[in-house]
């Protein structure tokens, strides 16, 4: 982290020194992600069974802690088969992908389908995909150095990226979101709108991934509108309606463009990935507080299952949505009193209402987070208090499906999770706020002084 001994080094070394410090960053990410493929590897190896599964996974992958989605969907979704995704895919009545269909949107299901090929087992397959990953990781370090300095070694070398890295497919999805950021702080005054709408391509790619970043989009469009906070000669605010439109338009369209041939040449298969995020329910796999907070509430599973879940499906997607009208009309407040309408800080608070309220919590989402840890001030404390409830969950909740798994007593392992859960709860709650009034690091990156126009724009995106 960088409030250690490399950090205050790295930050007394002069300013022409520092041209090394995304190159330091990488290295170390570098060596991280060995670390974090070596953990899930553990996991992975001969002797393989006739459908290329590892033996020693269904043995360790919960009492050692080296379980990955990754390594667990070589089978199931026909991706040992090397079958293309989608096009010729579907989903049956009881909600199995069968044909080729995954779960997950276009671009990651092709990114699943290329880190298998050449692959004859889960073991080739999570190495290959990891290879597929790294430079995604690497390419979020180098922006997040660029900056916002030292404080990019929370990404780079900290305890989410070593436990899930290689958990699932989000590191491609992370350095999308982190483009737009980067691409926007990093924009001149001169083409301001150009970099809008290179974000909103960015955004919409981030969307084909993994849905999230395109709820940075309305942010990102109203701080396009209110012209980064810059004003006219006379102290006005005139708004640049045709900017925010183009930028709208171009995630719009990126969506449209990649989704769309998948839909024409395969639209059950297409769908069927929708379809499983819809019919998916509030359980024990879900890790959110719907599971541990509002289930037991509802009585006995025999009896009040079919309850449950039809209020999960109403409650969450409601909470969502009223989570982010607030973040934005509380964006807009500081617009009104600052002038800079604070779109990473508003992207930060909505992802925070998404990650509190939806029915589905994966540990892995947590590497979706760490970007806004990094570009706005969060106290340090802050941080560490949620990579701890984090690990908690992370780590106790494959510990508490192996004591379920072998009989023993769950009580302590039970605890370990709750209170991992109700921690992420409560600091998810602060940090919607703390991100909306964060002041931004990445002013800070900056090697000279900027000029005043860009000065203006880069505090503006805080």
């Amino acid at each position: 982290m960088p409030t250690g001994l490399v950090a205050r080094a790295l930050s007394a070394c002069p300013v022409r020194h520092r041209l090394t410090l995304p190159v330091v960053v990488v290295l170390l990410c570098g060596l991280t992600l060995a670390g974090a493929y070596v953990n899930k590897a553990r996991c992975a190896g001969a002797p393989f069974g006739e459908d290329g599964r590892s033996a020693v996974f269904d043995a360790v992958k919960d009492s050692d802690v080296c379980y990955s989605d990754i390594q667990f969907l070589w089978l199931g979704r026909d991706i040992n088969e090397h079958v293309f995704p989608y096009v010729a895919g579907g989903i049956t009545t009881d909600g199995a992908l069968v044909g080729g269909a995954v779960e997950y949107p276009v671009l990651s299901g092709v990114l699943m389908w290329m880190g298998a090929l050449g692959a004859d087992n889960d073991a080739q397959f999570l190495r290959h995909s990891a290879l597929l990953l790294a430079p995604f990781a690497l390419m979020v370090a180098w922006m997040l150095a660029r900056l916002c300095g030292t404080a990019a070694l929370l990404w780079a070398a900290g305890p989410p990226l070593v436990l899930y890295a290689f958990h699932n497919w989000e590191l491609p999805v992370v350095a999308m979101a982190v483009a737009a950021i980067y691409i926007m702080a990093a924009a001149p005054r001169h083409s301001f709108r150009g970099s809008a709408i290179a974000a909103g391509v960015l955004l919409g790619l981030g969307f084909c991934l993994k849905l999230y970043p395109g709820i940075f989009v309305l942010p990102l469009v109203v701080y396009v509108l209110t012209r980064g906070g810059v004003r006219d000669p006379d102290g006005g605010r005139r708004m640049d309606v045709a900017g925010a439109a183009w930028t709208a338009f171009a995630a719009m369209g990126t969506v449209l463009a990649v989704n769309l041939p998948f839909a024409v040449i395969g639209y059950p298969g297409w769908r069927a990935s929708i379809t499983f995020q819809q019919l998916r329910q509030a359980d024990i796999t879900t890790n959110s507080l719907w599971y541990w907070g509002v289930r037991p509430i509802f009585g006995p599973e025999a009896y009040s299952e079919p309850a449950f879940q039809q209020m999960v499906s109403v409650a969450s997607p409601l909470l969502v949505f009223a989570a982010f009208a607030l973040a934005m009309w509380l964006g807009w407040r500081r617009y009104s009193t600052t002038g800079v309408f604070p779109w990473v800080g508003v992207s930060g608070a909505m992802l925070c209402g998404f990650l509190l309220f939806h029915k589905v919590h994966s540990p892995q989402y947590t590497l979706w987070l760490v970007p806004f840890l990094v570009v706005l001030e969060v106290p340090w404390w802050l941080v560490g208090s949620y990579f701890a409830a984090d690990a908690t969950v992370g780590i106790g909740v494959f510990r508490y499906f192996y004591s379920i798994g072998t009989g023993v007593s769950v009580d302590v392992m039970e605890s370990i999770v709750q209170f991992g859960v109700w921690g992420r709860v409560i600091l998810l709650i602060v940090l919607f706020f703390v991100f909306l009034w964060a002041p931004s690091r990445m002013r800070r990156a900056w090697r000279s002084p900027p000029p005043r126009s860009v000065g203006r724009e880069l505090v503006a995106v805080s």
